[in-house]
């Protein structure tokens, strides 16, 4: 039987549930390694700034932050970043840059593997 969860976000709670289901139907423990993330208190979960990833991200990246992209910094680096929240200030920039800024649903449905998806957090 699975961990009950606490979580009151019906879209969130679906979403985990989504993730999931991805990791075992195709084999991609990233999807589980988001899930998890996301299970856990809010608290505990990533919160991530554009300059951040200009930092460690190259060019071209596929990230998921399993959190909240804040818009400190800047970027100047074409990316294609997911996250469960992020502010309109940060998608402002993702976008200024080249890149684009997209729910961690569509980025399951683009990459259901997971591959080349890479976790910051």
């Amino acid at each position: 039987m699975g961990k009950m969860s606490n979580k009151t976000n019906p879209n969130l709670v679906a979403l985990i549930k989504r993730l999931k289901d991805a990791s075992r139907t195709n084999e991609a423990p990233v999807w589980r390694d988001i899930a998890v993330r996301l299970e856990g208190p809010q608290s505990n979960w990533a919160e991530v700034n554009v300059g951040r990833l200009h930092m460690y991200a190259s060019d071209n990246d596929v990230i998921v932050v399993p959190g909240k992209l804040l818009g400190a910094g800047e970027l100047a680096k074409k990316l294609t970043v997911a996250s469960f929240r992020s502010s309109g200030q940060a998608k402002e920039k993702v976008e200024k840059a080249g890149g684009t800024s997209v729910s961690i649903e569509e980025l399951l449905a683009k990459h259901p593997k997971g591959s080349k998806v890479k976790i910051m957090g």
